[in-house]
């Protein structure tokens, strides 16, 4: 048998009392708060007018209130108090804004299209409220993890004014949009708990059901206020000694390419070998790195970083172009290779190498800074943003190059196999064919591999071998085009040689040692 709770005045003065199969509910008068805000406390709740309920709050100094109007937290109170007072300050700002918002709703709207109906509870009008501020003081201190956490998003408070029921019977999915730029990590959809003297964030009832750059899709099975938290891996102490070694590598791999370009200027090389496509890969690897490292970090003037963003974009870029142009010169050499039993000079000439090494760069830069002008340089780093998927007017040539780059490996080693077959009586030109093996490996390794693992730097053993191997292509350069060319050897030792001879114990230079292949060199 149902009880009519409702004619013995279970809900007090100032109130009207809506009975249920088995149960009953209680709502304040239009002007009139619950005085234990939104959760309605049998015996305990009483219903007072709304300037009595602001005045009893009593709230700090720091937070002030202003009925139909607004909730302000000023900074009487700073983050760096204790968490307790921090706690109370946080929860009496949100019993204001409740108290407000349940008594702005008129008992007309339960009657409206805003209206939503359940078995159980009736009707009642569904608020959703943001208080401005509030943040400062729902730290994530107060979430329980071993991960560095951060407030991602506004924070909202839900509620169903003058009813006392939180608890949903289906889940209910609440949109909340980031308010920083996207981040690598864990979001979390939490809400603030009190639970007798504890107060704090918990993922109870709330679950993330879906997140992308812009947003995420918390379901949760009850009303409360809700905040995104983003989990990242806690900061280690070696992000220094990262930096260091960052620095090290960098001017390292700057002075061995620096060593190269001399060497590919000054050399004499044999007539065979045609050096504009790595001289110039060396030029724009040395600017890039160079520019990389004294002015990515230089965000304090937008216009600058945006022009340094644009250089870098253009030179890496040319730096790419001209790998694939080093390839497409060995595998013209390679085809050679199957048609007479010399290897001759073959390839583009330099006119074209540059047009192409450089023109094809520079109209992807000028397309890009036409069609999204504000992508280049932000306040973290003068690089390319990632507004718009801008990145990807650098990502997209990379991954076809380095595409095109593997497809002509496999096809320059595939008409190798037959060429070093045939070869085997003549042991200098198959040496020479086995040379090139090794250089088009190398160079496929070394200026491709390396620029992958700087897609997937989440852990900081994945940084330190890009920070290494990338900032070290011109070692390998210097290694692979110069201390392993027997020529380039032989005059790195006349030069050593000249160097130490040029001054006899007397401090006179000798008449014998004049340099004889000075004219070979400048040839």
């Amino acid at each position: 048998m149902d009880v009519d709770e409702c004619a013995e005045n279970a809900c007090g003065a100032n109130s009207e009392c809506s009975n249920t199969p088995g149960s009953y509910y209680c709502i304040c008068l239009d002007g009139y708060i619950a005085s234990s805000g939104l959760t309605w406390e049998d015996g305990v709740t009483v219903c007072t007018s709304s300037d009595e309920f602001l005045a009893s709050l009593n709230p700090p100094e720091s937070v002030t209130a202003v009925l139909g109007t607004t909730v302000s937290v000023t900074d009487n109170i700073s983050p760096g108090d204790g968490k307790e007072q921090q706690a109370n300050t946080a929860n009496m700002v949100l019993r204001i804004s409740e108290g407000l918002a349940s008594a702005l709703v008129e008992p007309s709207s339960l009657e409206n299209n805003r209206t939503v109906t359940t078995p159980t509870i009736g009707s009642a009008s569904a608020v959703l409220l943001s208080v401005s501020g509030v943040d400062k003081f729902m730290s994530p201190s107060f979430f329980e993890s071993e991960n560095v956490t951060e407030i991602y998003s506004d924070i909202i408070t839900a509620t169903l004014p003058k009813t006392k029921h939180k608890e949903l019977p289906e889940p209910v999915n609440f949109t909340v949009y980031h308010k920083k730029k996207f981040q690598a990590g864990l979001v979390t959809c939490v809400y603030w708990k009190e639970q007798g003297e504890e107060t704090r964030w918990s993922v109870d009832g709330c679950t993330a059901s879906f997140s992308n750059e812009n947003y995420t899709v918390c379901s949760c099975t009850h009303l409360s206020t809700f905040a995104l938290l983003l989990q990242t891996e806690e900061q280690e102490e070696d992000s220094s000694l990262l930096e260091a070694v960052n620095l090290f590598c960098m001017s390292v791999g700057l002075a061995f390419l620096a060593l190269a370009i001399l060497t590919f200027l000054l050399c004499t090389w044999n007539p065979k070998i045609n050096n504009t496509a790595r001289l110039h890969l060396s030029i724009c690897l040395f600017l890039g790195h160079l520019l990389f490292l004294v002015g990515v970090s230089r965000t304090e003037n937008a216009v600058a970083c945006a022009v340094i963003a644009g250089m870098l974009h253009f030179l890496f870029l040319s730096s790419f172009v001209w790998m694939l142009l080093e390839t497409l010169q060995l595998f013209m050499l390679v085809r050679s290779l199957s048609k007479v039993q010399v290897i001759q000079k073959e390839g583009l000439r330099a006119l074209y190498l540059l047009l192409v090494g450089y023109g094809a760069p520079l109209v992807v830069v000028g397309v890009s800074a036409a069609v999204y002008s504000d992508g280049y340089g932000s306040k973290d780093a003068c690089w390319l943003q990632n507004e718009k998927n801008f990145r990807w007017s650098f990502i997209g040539p990379v991954a076809a190059i380095l595409t095109l780059n593997l497809v002509s490996f496999c096809v320059v080693i595939w008409n190798l196999l037959p060429t070093l077959a045939n070869m085997k009586s003549d042991v200098s030109q198959s040496r020479d064919t086995r040379l090139i093996i090794f250089k088009i490996v190398a160079q496929f390794l070394i200026l491709g591999c390396t620029w992958i693992l700087g897609f997937f730097q989440r852990t900081f053993v994945l940084k330190y071998l890009f920070v290494i191997l990338n900032s070290q292509q011109g070692t390998f350069i210097f290694i692979v085009h110069c201390l392993l060319n027997k020529e380039v050897r032989e005059q790195y030792r006349r030069w050593l040689s000249c160097l130490c001879r040029t001054e006899g114990p007397s401090g006179s230079r000798p008449k014998e040692n004049n340099m004889k292949h000075s004219g070979n060199t400048a040839s």
